[in-house]
């Protein structure tokens, strides 16, 4: 049963009172969700809450305090995207040339521009597991997997999302500042927000720090995670954070801070046109998800270690930012189940996740079924056991798929018969064949006969 507690009416809470019933409730969920240890900042401009709960490490029973640093994940991409854009304010590089003029590893795409790598609109693969990065450089993985016959799409004409194109971006950094990527960040954003820099790989981190956890099998218990994200993939996601310190980002995504120039945030907020990142957000813009909720746009980010979910989200509109980390993988649950109690609590309601549209009933798509590859992933489309298609990745259990006339679709887990949003088909306008499949926003080109 889910967990609630009756609340008075928004406008009659005092400050104390709101920082008392958040307080309550992120205890509450984050037993409800078996999260170790989490933090929460609403801050509406005027008035900020910040509460946190639990553990940072249950194998050394820390307290997950205010200033716990938790792996971020991807929500260390709008970080590399802010480099790069205070670059262009400055006139180092322009977003609309090719990232090539920069980055030599990058001639076999030539027509790639910066703004497309940010925006995750380049046609970029995802990108190589994590034992292949870690075994070599990122110019030579550039080199290897930026290249024409591995693009999923022309240069800015669709979405999907890829860790290839911000170690691209990284490395744009590195070159056009000459510092190493987490000597930029950490002078150029981190410590003129007032940050104190952690990063996966610390030998010796200068503040606390969370350990994502992952829950065992057998006793239901959680336990540690070990964060494997290769060297070079640290644009992509190395940094760790505290929730104030992402409210801090969202503080200056809003205008509230001098930090970014008014031009510079307004940029990273405009939509891109080719971007339709499916299940992950309503939009993108350049380095920054975009979200709709009752007739506003929100921007911000989602980020995942390994055993870690972190959440951002600020609406210039109004100047609300809301924060959020958790150090479990059932942080996800928690965040959306918080995200709706602010709605209940503060009248904010806070998009954690893409509008739902009504698309009418499921057809079939027999034409849908083939093999389709983003980098080294294959996606393989069959029809189930009743006949209905079924996707499975690199060779994992096959999950049923229901299909709308719009061409998104569903994932049905087999177990509970629940649909989770899965994303959308493409057809060749020419041909009108299906020729690339977007799930949870990453697009895989079909590689057989049709």
């Amino acid at each position: 049963m889910p967990y609630t507690i009756p609340a008075a009416p928004a406008a009659s809470r005092t400050p104390s009172l709101l920082h008392q019933e958040i307080q309550l409730r992120l205890d509450a969920l984050a037993r409800l969700h078996r999260v170790p240890g989490a933090q929460l900042v609403l801050d509406t401009g005027g008035d900020a809450v910040s509460v946190h709960t639990g553990t940072a490490d249950v194998t050394t029973g820390s307290p997950f305090t205010a200033d716990t640093a938790v792996p971020l994940g991807s929500l260390t991409k709008p970080f590399t995207a802010g480099l790069v854009m205070l670059l262009a304010d400055d006139g180092d590089l322009d977003l609309d040339e090719p990232a090539a003029e920069h980055l030599p590893e990058l001639s076999g795409t030539p027509e790639v521009t910066v703004r497309q790598l940010l925006s995750h609109t380049a046609g970029l693969p995802t990108g190589p597991d994590s034992d292949t990065a870690a075994a070599t450089t990122a110019a030579r993985y550039l080199t290897v997997l930026c290249t024409e016959r591995d693009l999923l799409f022309a240069p800015g004409t669709d979405f999907s999302y890829s860790n290839a194109g911000y170690v691209a971006a990284g490395r744009l950094v590195e070159t056009v500042t000459g510092m190493p990527w987490p000597e930029a960040v950490r002078a150029l954003l981190l410590e003129p927000l007032g940050v104190r820099p952690a990063f996966i790989g610390d030998a010796a981190p200068v503040r606390p720090v969370a350990a994502g956890h992952a829950v065992n099998t057998l006793t239901g218990q959680p336990v540690p995670a070990r964060q494997n994200l290769a060297p070079l993939e640290a644009p992509a996601g190395a940094l760790l954070a505290s929730a104030r310190d992402l409210a801090a980002f969202g503080n200056a995504l809003t205008g509230r801070s001098d930090l970014l120039p008014p031009a510079v945030v307004k940029e990273m907020r405009r939509p891109e046109t080719a971007a339709r990142p499916g299940t992950l957000a309503d939009g993108w813009g350049t380095g920054l998800a975009l979200y709709q909720r009752d007739g506003r746009v929100w921007c911000g980010h989602d980020g995942n270690a390994q055993g870690t979910s972190c959440h951002l989200r600020a609406d210039a509109e109004s100047g609300v930012v809301v924060a959020f980390t958790g150090n479990a993988g059932g942080a996800t649950a928690l965040w959306h189940d918080l995200a709706e109690e602010l709605g209940r609590l503060a009248g904010i309601r806070v998009p954690a996740a893409t509008a739902v549209a009504d698309r009418g009933a499921a057809v079939d798509l027999p034409d849908c079924a083939g093999t389709y590859r983003n980098g080294t992933t294959t996606y393989r489309i069959a029809p189930g056991p009743d006949g209905t298609p079924a996707l499975s990745v690199d060779g994992d259990l096959p999950l049923p798929l229901v299909c709308y006339p719009d061409l998104t679709c569903d994932l049905r887990d087999p177990a509970t018969g629940r649909l989770e949003p899965g994303g959308r088909f493409h057809r060749d306008p020419v041909t009108g064949l299906v020729d690339r499949v977007q799930i949870s926003g990453r697009t895989a080109r079909r590689t057989d006969d049709g």
